[in-house]
């Protein structure tokens, strides 16, 4: 039912693109991290995306058949092996059970449903602002700034902040990760890389 909900806010062309969501593969863009079977570990992003395979940019290439692990933005561990090389990256059958793939079937709905409607985070979420409203956002190379959180929701937060990091970064802030989906005014919009518990959540993010 919840994911006949989300298909009712799609446009027509992106709900056909769905396919229901079994084989056609959707365009994403989603970071995530992934290991080899010599548990070597690099950052990826997901171009594109169905229940059964993803295609990944990597710094590195893997072989054909290859065991991969990955764990991705919003959706967690996959696991698959790799099927064809594309260019900056390979491409993976995705090995899970039918349930796994109806949960990865609803969550790349609302990923599509995001982008069609232009909704950077989920709006579901209550916003609040936190009791310690200062944090610091940390970079990749370990550089950090303060900044402080206007507001919060479970799913994502707004942040003052001088510092401007590029759109779809993936920063810290406080012991939590994120990801930039969008400039404002006076700093940055961010989502989180998996959904909150609220108690936590104000634990982590100051």
């Amino acid at each position: 039912m919840a994911q006949a909900t989300a298909l009712t806010y799609m446009t027509a062309a992106a709900a056909k693109q769905l396919d229901l969501r079994r084989h056609a593969r959707v365009p994403v863009n989603i970071l995530g991290r992934f290991m080899l079977e010599d548990r070597r570990e690099y950052p990826c992003q997901i171009i594109d995306m169905s229940p059964g395979g993803a295609a990944l940019i990597a710094p590195v290439s893997a072989r054909i058949g290859e065991r991969v692990i990955a764990y991705i933005d919003h959706i967690g561990r996959i696991e698959g092996e790799v099927v064809r090389e594309i260019e900056g990256g390979f491409a993976i059958r995705i090995n899970a059970p039918l349930r796994k793939r109806d949960k990865l079937a609803n969550v790349l709905t609302w990923l599509v449903n995001r982008d069609v409607l232009n909704l950077p985070e989920d709006r579901r979420h209550d916003r609040f602002t936190p009791k310690n409203p200062f944090t610091q956002i940390v970079l990749d190379d370990g550089r950090s700034y303060k900044s402080r959180i206007i507001d919060v929701s479970l799913s994502g937060a707004s942040l003052k902040t001088d510092v401007r990091p590029e759109i779809g970064l993936a920063i810290g802030i406080g012991k939590m990760r994120a990801r930039v989906v969008r400039h404002t005014e006076d700093g940055i919009a961010v989502e989180f890389a998996h959904i909150q518990n609220r108690s936590l959540l104000e634990q982590h993010i100051s």
